[in-house]
């Protein structure tokens, strides 16, 4: 039996729950859209405060470990792109971000895109027109760990999802994004 999009909403609506029962947390409306989006973050951003601004904390090409391999479906030692990102408004940082992409399925102009500017992966994805869906995995709270406690100043908990993209039954890229439990609650 086919999943259908009320099955798919069904299922997200149950993991937010969860994860409020789990920590006796009620999120707000655009935190939970935030979570469970399967479009692109980056468009409700801009929605939200405008046009939002993108920098790259680190970038580089590996060789996929067992761990990376798993997350984007590809033999360990396939080349991958790893990449930290900060989403930002007016230096306000707004979601932190780390993705794995597996080259190999990556266009030359898309990589080229990839490398040389900070530009947002649903920005590259709606430039060259590309028809992906997004499937989360995971919707949960995390502690914060040293690099957020630097990117934020702050050591609350933060709202954490694990997604990939896919495109033609393969997974295209595997995204986690964070942001402070106390992010998005008045809008």
């Amino acid at each position: 039996m086919a999943t259908t999009d009320n099955d798919i909403n069904v299922r997200l609506i149950e993991k937010i729950n969860q994860v409020e029962e789990k920590y006796n947390q009620n999120f707000s409306n655009t935190q939970k859209i935030l979570m469970t989006t399967d479009g692109s973050i980056t468009a409700i951003l801009d929605v939200l405060y405008g046009k939002i601004a993108l920098k790259t904390l680190e970038q580089h090409f590996e060789e996929a470990t067992a761990e990376s391999a798993k997350l984007v479906n590809v033999d360990v030692g396939d080349e991958v792109n790893f990449r930290e990102i900060i989403m930002h408004k007016d230096e306000q940082p707004l979601i932190y971000a780390k993705s794995y992409i597996p080259l190999k399925r990556l266009s030359k102009e898309i990589k080229e895109d990839l490398v040389r500017a900070d530009i947002p992966i649903g920005r590259i994805l709606k430039k060259y027109h590309i028809e992906s869906r997004r499937e989360i995995n995971i919707i949960d709270m995390e502690k914060a760990n040293d690099k957020l406690i630097e990117i934020y100043n702050t050591d609350e908990d933060f709202l954490a999802r694990d997604y990939t993209i896919i495109k033609d039954g393969e997974i295209l890229m595997w995204i986690k994004e964070y942001f402070p439990i106390s992010y998005f609650t008045e809008i």
